[in-house]
């Protein structure tokens, strides 16, 4: 008669084998609710596939991609080679690959190491990277990650209001219609920041002062260049230049984040009437699949911008 550890070795084994007949309880598991997936190329600006299905409680965004897409992967399936076709590859001496967010924020880690808990909005884009291989967050999302949270942390959202006038109350009204609970006072270390007001009003900030280095630092695709008289709102390429000058009444939506902190969301301009038109833009009809966007005269302008665009 075999002993215990014997016994259990062999039960096990007979598990593995006929895992269906037997439901031994290694499966899928239960569901944990819907998950939104989207799939895209050159900055979201061609969508390949949007999906919504419910998560088991066993998914990873790895695992989850691999139920509704077509992949390839390497490395030990940790990393994403192509999806439905469309893969790694270089253009121009350009580098071209695939990167994921969750709920707007980049994920630190593997796609096969992000657990899926429900409700998760999950975005892969293909994309150059020539001028930054990090983009801590995006726009794109909304209205995660204020509805959502961040890497397990609460929805706590703080609506700073550094001159910003009017556009302050749109930018509260905006997440309020979302449900959104914009917190009261001093808000906690963790909760998603939103700066509202003119670029001068707000570059100090330590997050919002990356992007005086380039997106290679920020992840944002835009600038606020110094002229005699005054700055100026400038689109960036995907490849980091310069592509195009914005009037004095355009505004800036975009997110970046500081090492490890949460996210943190810039409503901007180089005026008032900039910050009115950024903060006009804060709802999910414009700010879909975006990395950031510039709103102008009632026109929103997804950066970053086509080379040759200017």
């Amino acid at each position: 008669m075999p002993g215990r550890g014997t016994a259990v070795a062999i039960a096990s084994l007979l598990c593995g084998a006929t895992l269906a007949a037997a439901g031994c309880g290694l499966g899928p598991g239960a569901g944990v609710g819907n998950v939104d997936l989207t799939v895209t190329r050159e900055f979201g600006a061609v969508k390949m596939n949007e999906t919504s299905a419910e998560a088991n409680e066993s998914d990873t965004v790895m695992r989850f991609l691999e139920g509704e897409d077509e992949i390839e992967t390497r490395y030990g399936g940790g990393y994403v080679k192509s999806i439905d076709g469309a893969g790694e590859t270089e253009r121009g001496g350009h580098p071209y690959d695939w990167f994921f967010f969750v709920d707007g924020v980049e994920s630190p880690v593997g796609a096969a190491q992000v657990s899926l808990s429900g409700g998760e909005r999950i975005w892969w884009d293909l994309r150059n990277w020539t001028a930054s291989e990090h983009v801590p967050a995006v726009v794109g999302s909304f209205p995660a990650p204020f509805t959502t949270g961040w890497e397990g942390h609460e929805p706590v959202v703080a609506v700073e209001c550094e001159g910003g006038g009017r556009a302050c109350a749109t930018v509260r009204a905006a997440l309020e219609a979302e449900g959104v609970k914009v917190a009261a006072g001093v808000a906690p270390k963790d909760a998603i920041r939103v700066l509202v007001g003119p670029w001068p009003h707000i570059r100090a900030d330590p997050a919002v002062a990356q992007m005086e280095n380039g997106p290679a630092e920020s992840g944002i695709y835009a600038e606020f260049e110094h002229r005699r008289g005054g700055r100026r709102l400038v689109g960036l390429d995907e490849e980091g230049e310069p592509a195009r000058v914005f009037g004095v009444e355009a505004g800036l939506v975009a997110a970046t984040r500081r090492f490890e902190g949460p996210p943190v969301w810039l409503v901007t301009g180089t005026s008032v009437a900039g910050v009115r038109a950024a903060a006009a833009t804060l709802d999910a009809g414009d700010l879909r699949d975006h990395y950031a966007v510039v709103g102008e005269a009632g026109a929103v302008t997804p950066l970053p911008l086509r080379s040759g665009s200017r």
